[in-house]
């Protein structure tokens, strides 16, 4: 139940997952500021964490670069922690976003009964620009009305993509060790989606 929990997910921990973690909080903040509604209730209605398919960085920070795009874009790094992805993240999340088609596969392999609501990031994106909101239940800043909006996005997503693959344009590229061009490029393909997704959650 609420709050509606995405969980995102790459290889460390420390670049692609952080910076769609903290981003999509910050998209959720940005549309309750227009609501007139105080930012800070973004995580009480939608929950953004990440985790990484290996644990080598369990513990550390965000990588710098990556840091510094969640900070240059009104974002908060405070808190953070890697951690190696376990079997109940994937149980409690409505949503998982991975920044590959290897990572899908991955969590899907861990958790056969969570393939219908596992999307490659830039897969998920595309099937937003397609699908209709007005299908959906009604938008309301409750933490009710949010997650039951939320789990049918995941579901209508999922029908939409029947007969489809994720294609490789989908992946986001590892920056881990490239310089803050590279990042920035990666997070600007994340907001490609998570902005859209928290649009449609909160319009």
């Amino acid at each position: 139940m609420p709050p509606f929990t995405v969980l995102h997910v790459c290889m460390g921990n420390i670049c692609r997952s952080p910076m769609a973690e903290r981003l999509l909080s910050l998209a959720v903040g940005g549309r309750l500021a227009r609501r007139a509604v105080d930012p800070a209730r973004a995580e009480a209605l939608v929950h953004s964490h990440s985790a990484g398919t290996g644990g080598w960085h369990a513990g550390e920070e965000m990588n710098p670069p990556a840091a510094r795009q969640v900070v240059t874009r009104g974002g908060t790094v405070d808190g953070f922690a890697a951690r190696k992805l376990r079997s109940d993240h994937i149980d409690a999340a409505d949503l998982v976003l991975t920044a590959t088609a290897d990572q899908q596969e991955y969590v899907v392999a861990l958790r056969p009964d969570a393939a219908s609501r596992t999307f490659v990031l830039g897969e998920f994106g595309r099937l937003l620009a397609v699908l209709d909101p007005a299908m959906l239940p009604a938008a309301e800043a409750t933490a009710d009305a949010l997650h039951a909006r939320g789990v049918a996005l995941v579901e209508a997503a999922h029908v939409s993509r029947q007969g489809t693959t994720p294609l490789a344009t989908d992946d986001l590229d590892d920056p881990w060790g490239r310089g803050d061009q590279c990042f920035s490029r990666v997070a600007d393909e994340i907001e490609e989606t998570v902005h859209p997704l928290a649009a449609v959650l909160l319009p």
